[in-house]
């Protein structure tokens, strides 16, 4: 398993193919597996991601002040010097797809193309998803991660979730299942009231081949938000996937088959 160290702190990330890079970053409360669950590179490509701050096996988990997409799309520089990657298409799910916008409209000369999965913020943070993680960070903190996932399924909240998108209110439960959850509680709460950026008007200076993927069913991820985001970035493209309320498997082969078609078409 592949780290470097960048702000005394050792990432862990991963590398898969030869070819031109992608970088596929994961959501928040995930870790690299999410991304390379989703999506296997075609010949030609090369599938790259990493464990941000206070998730998954990068170590230890830093100042939580870091915490925010400025310094997230910092950590993402710094792997591609380590690994001597100048320009690199870059993208990401959910939290990942704030991270690879972020780093689009700062450093958009090392930038060939963005891939924006389930985009979760605008140009200011989700009131709804703020709402939720701020609870479940709450809960986490007074009650501890077992006591709290029980508190949590316990709440209206759970309950409208499990009756209209039983994806979503699994996902939220299961982020009380997270590694080392208790230390790296505050990741939900932090990174949820920050945001990519604080100007929609700056979309319309991206300059590269852009595909965005939003599906339905899933307030944590409005459609909406894919919908503007691809009406505002010149040139993108909004493809649909399937909601994983509906059907995970399908989910899956909607990323897969949506991205190994933009970047074959764009890149190949």
């Amino acid at each position: 398993m592949p780290y470097f160290t960048h702000d005394n702190i050792e990432f862990h990330y991963r590398s898969e193919g030869a070819g031109l890079p992608f970088f596929f970053q994961h959501g928040l409360g995930a870790e690299l597996g999410q991304p390379f669950s989703l999506f296997q590179p075609a010949p030609g490509f090369r599938l790259l991601a990493f464990d941000v701050r206070a998730h998954g096996l990068t170590k230890p988990i830093g100042d939580p002040a870091k915490l925010r997409f400025n310094r997230l799309a910092e950590d993402l520089g710094a792997l591609m010097d380590h690994l001597e990657i100048q320009k690199a298409i870059v993208g990401g799910i959910s939290m990942g797809a704030g991270l690879a916008l972020n780093f689009t409209l700062r450093f958009p000369e090392r930038v060939l193309g963005l891939v924006l999965s389930r985009p979760a913020w605008l140009d200011a943070p989700n009131p709804w998803n703020v709402k939720m993680f701020s609870l479940i960070t709450r809960l986490i903190r007074e009650h501890g991660a077992r006591r709290g996932q029980e508190r949590f399924k316990q709440t209206a909240e759970y309950a409208e979730l499990l009756q209209k998108w039983p994806d979503v209110a699994n996902s939220l439960a299961l982020q009380f299942e997270s590694p080392h959850v208790e230390e790296t509680a505050f990741r939900l709460e932090s990174i949820i009231q920050d945001t990519p950026n604080t100007d929609r008007q700056q979309w319309k200076l991206i300059r590269v081949p852009t595909l965005v993927l939003a599906n339905r069913q899933d307030p944590i991820h409005p459609f909406e938000y894919g919908e503007i985001l691809a009406q505002a970035i010149p040139g993108a493209e909004l493809k649909e996937i399937t909601s994983k309320s509906i059907s995970i498997e399908r989910h899956g082969a909607d990323v897969q088959r949506y991205i190994g078609e933009f970047l074959n078409k764009k890149f190949a």
